[in-house]
């Protein structure tokens, strides 16, 4: 039998010479990239203001997955979009191929969309805020079917280039979010100078770091909770995610960036508007990802644990057809196009839903890191809230599985205004949500980290 000293001798030996610690290759992951900047000239998503299709291309806008998996063979797949948003019936669709292809259940997938808003419409997702012909339809309808088919593309290439693997977590800084609600954009530049800017704002950056056994990233998945919304005009691009992944992806050779939107719906980038600032937004965002990866990151043990449910959460009320043939006659048309939108599905189906399943994910990454999913556009007080109930190394991502609508806290619910309640317009629901939205989401978030955990013990 080996003697405890010689064992001890060549544990140090490896680890000089491979650099990672004993339970070292007992993650395995692989990733993958792909184009999905759209072929054609088509309608872009974002703003109910724009009156023309797309004029060219900034950045290509991408695909990503990554494929980790743990000591028992228990396998995650995470994917990111560069795309505003992603509607249910697509997302259920996509995941429904994935997990039938490559024997996995549900909770095992993350999707995730950066919400640029220099994207193309995909699918339903926000479909009262445009007024477009029915050629252009068409070709949402035929970037649809592409994506879909692009993501699995996607996918089967990381699970092609699974590889021992090591996982490490970590947390960067950045300061360019400013909460939209409590401050005047103009004022902004000012503000920041005098040190008196207001409001909720989640300045961490979540890394998680994917290395080969020789400690080189062969993946980084990174988050902030901030809109992508610097850029407003008629040229694809990922915005400032887009750039930051472009950066990190040229700073580490053969590594591929995966940004994952946190819970920023009330947040926006400020100053904004110009291609120079997200460039400079995406630098800097790289640049904390770098010393993050370059810093003293946390090893991951080799364990993964997966949840996932839907709930149903409640509107407020529901219109009735009175109410729906007022709006459909609005001179607002956004409001017109939602009341006639309700008014057909009410002939259609006979009534409509009091709810929507709202997706939910946890996981538990090693012994540390617990990563929440949510639907929606989720404001900056979950990610605050999530942090303070389950601990220091949470990661709540918002704009997951699909986007339906804002996501408000009660705090926001009361406040009313557009992520509240006016924005419910333009994803085309009867109104905004009930009045215990928050409370709903956070007792099942609860539920589920409760029941991961215990499973761990």
């Amino acid at each position: 039998m080996m003697s405890s000293f010689l064992k001890f001798g060549i544990s140090c030996l490896i680890f000089l010479v491979f650099g990672y610690p004993s339970f070292a290759g007992s993650w395995k992951a692989g990733r993958s990239a792909i184009v999905i900047t759209p072929t054609q000239s088509t309608w872009m998503s974002g703003y109910g203001s724009r009156d023309r299709p797309s004029e060219g291309k900034r950045t290509e806008l991408w695909c990503k997955a990554v494929v980790i998996e743990d000591s028992t063979g228990r396998q995650g797949v995470i994917i990111t979009l560069d795309l505003v948003g992603i509607g249910r019936k697509l997302s259920t669709g996509i995941c429904r191929k994935i997990a039938e292809k490559h024997s996995i259940q549900r909770n095992q997938i993350i999707l995730n969309t950066s919400h640029t808003h220099t994207g193309p419409i995909v699918g339903g997702n926000l479909n009262t805020m445009y007024f477009i012909d029915e050629g252009n339809w068409e070709r949402v309808a035929e970037y649809a079917a592409f994506l879909e088919g692009k993501v699995l593309e996607t996918v089967e290439g990381a699970f092609s280039d699974m590889q021992p693997a090591d996982l490490s977590s970590g947390f960067g800084f950045e300061t360019f979010a400013v909460n939209r609600r409590n401050n005047r954009e103009s004022s902004v530049p000012a503000l920041r100078k005098q040190g008196e800017l207001n409001g909720p704002v989640d300045y961490r950056i979540p890394v998680l770091k994917v290395a080969n056994p020789m400690g080189k990233p062969i993946a980084v998945i990174f988050g902030y909770a901030c809109h992508a919304t610097v850029l407003s005009d008629y040229l694809w691009s990922g915005d400032y995610p887009g750039y930051a992944q472009i950066e990190l992806e040229n700073r580490f050779d053969d590594c591929v960036a995966l940004f994952m939107a946190g819970c920023g719906a009330d947040v926006n980038p400020l100053p904004r508007r110009s291609a120079e600032l997200a460039r400079n937004y995406g630098k800097r965002l790289a640049d904390a990802v770098q010393l993050t990866l370059e810093g003293v990151m946390e090893p991951l043990d080799p364990v993964l644990a997966v949840s996932y449910t839907e709930i149903p959460l409640k509107f407020h009320a529901l219109p009735d057809v009175k109410q729906l043939q007022e709006q459909s006659e609005s001179e607002n048309r956004f409001i017109a196009a939602r009341g006639k939108s309700l008014l057909s599905t009410l002939e259609h189906q006979g009534k409509l839903d009091d709810s929507y399943p709202y997706p939910i994910g946890v996981w538990q990454l090693g012994n540390s890191v617990l990563w929440i999913t949510l639907g929606g556009e989720v404001v900056v007080d979950y990610s605050i809230k999530f942090r303070k109930l389950f601990g220091e190394m949470t990661w709540t991502s918002g704009y997951s599985h699909d986007v339906m609508a804002y996501i408000p806290s009660s705090r926001v619910w009361k406040e009313g205004g557009y992520e509240g309640e006016t924005a419910m317009i333009y994803y085309g629901l009867p109104n905004k949500w009930s009045s215990v939205v928050e409370a709903v989401i956070t007792d099942k978030v609860s539920q589920m980290v409760d029941s991961i955990r215990n499973s761990q013990d």
